[in-house]
């Protein structure tokens, strides 16, 4: 399977949105993964993704584990999970410091709300009108009160029950 690029995503994502809430449900996830040979179950879906729907930034993290999956990428992964009885995490941890990295557009380890923004935007889910939102979504996160997000802070957003 070869990588969408975002545009491609986000047509997908439109087209899976039936009732254009800005949402897809697992169960219409499960639809497109039959239909391109993927077989898996709700419960499956449920258990990687940790929700009943996902937004476009979650479909994009879904689909970005995907095709590491199918890729071998998650192979190396599994064994390790087998050999030490809890690489899940660590699995888990390694793909948000991949998310991480794509919102951290200058590498300084930071998120701020112009490189928040830059990303969504190309995502297509950036408003202009709205563009307060992005300093409030990074403060209900940003414990240190720096009005940036670090690495733990984007992990505590991204998984707040598990960290």
């Amino acid at each position: 399977m070869s990588p969408l690029n975002v545009d491609d995503l986000h047509r997908i994502f439109v087209k899976l949105d039936q009732n254009g809430d800005g949402f897809v449900s697992l169960e219409e996830i499960k639809w497109l993964l039959d239909r391109i040979g993927i077989e898996t179950t709700g419960d499956d879906l449920r258990a990687v993704t940790g929700k009943s729907r996902l937004d476009l930034l979650d479909f994009s993290f879904f689909y970005d584990a995907v095709i590491k999956r199918n890729s071998g990428d998650g192979d190396e992964a599994g064994e390790e999970e087998e050999e030490d009885g809890g690489g899940g995490d660590d699995l888990v941890v390694s793909d948000l410091a991949e998310a991480f990295k794509v919102y951290d557009l200058n590498g300084d380890g930071f998120i701020s709300c112009e490189e928040l923004q830059s990303v969504l935007g190309r995502l297509g889910m950036w408003d202009e009108r709205t563009g307060g939102d992005c300093r409030s979504m990074i403060s209900v996160y940003d414990t240190n009160s720096d009005a940036m997000l670090d690495f733990e802070e984007f992990k505590n957003m991204m998984l707040p029950a598990r960290f």
